[in-house]
């Protein structure tokens, strides 16, 4: 049985990837920050704080020496949405950057032995359009400038892995109905899933360095840099 483990995945999109990888059959482990929340039915609840490499590193020792075939990076926050530039506060900004640039690449490097002793040794990145530098748009000053630097700090994470074939791919779930996305979302939970599921199970140790150099978005369109 083929595992994934997934961060953020007790609600929104990684609520939905968790069952919708559980209903093909898949093991899921779910991470949360709070022991409250509930994952979907079937899945292993694992405590993790993304924020904190403290328990970004309890979780490593938690699942050492445990084969992980997908781990999806999908934990992430838009904590400046709707402000201006003269509203922005630095330690927003710079929360902003902790949680969705760093704690991925700290999670992927915590884990790395699970994915190198897996079948699919998979990395995949909930990443944003809005990252990108050519269809940039305004305000969301940290949300985008933090999602650019996932952007780059996967790229350097594919070069660091290549001798593993360790495929590194990078996501945009669209303009998705969430509570990030807002009810003027283009598409639902399912839409988005369904699309990047068609990319990540894809990926294989064959066809991981192409797959590792480009940005997709959720229909399998190639989204510039």
């Amino acid at each position: 049985m083929p595992t994934i483990l997934i961060t953020g995945a007790n609600r929104g999109i990684g609520l939905a990837l968790s069952q919708s990888y559980l209903a093909d059959g898949w093991q899921v482990l779910a991470t949360t920050r709070n022991s409250n929340a509930t994952v979907a039915s079937g899945a292993q609840q694992l405590l993790l704080d993304v924020s904190c490499e403290d328990s970004i590193a309890a979780l490593g020792k938690q699942l050492s020496g445990r084969p992980i075939d997908i781990i999806w990076n999908n934990a992430g926050v838009y904590l400046d949405k709707g402000q201006s530039l003269e509203q922005l506060e630095m330690h927003t900004w710079l929360q902003s950057f902790a949680i969705n640039s760093i704690a991925p690449i700290k999670i992927a490097q915590a884990l790395h032995t699970n994915l190198q002793t897996s079948q699919r040794k998979v990395l995949a990145f909930t990443s944003s359009k809005m990252g990108s530098l050519s269809e940039n748009g305004q305000q969301a000053f940290a949300y985008r400038s933090s999602k650019s630097a996932l952007n780059m700090a996967v790229r350097c994470l594919a070069h660091d892995y290549s001798a593993q074939k360790i495929s590194c791919l990078l996501l945009h779930p669209g303009h998705v109905r969430t509570a990030m996305g807002g009810a003027e979302g283009a598409i639902d939970t399912a839409t988005s899933v369904a699309g990047m599921r068609a990319i990540v199970d894809s990926a294989n140790s064959d066809n991981y360095p192409h797959m590792s150099s480009r940005y997709y978005d959720y229909d399998g369109k190639i989204i510039p840099w």
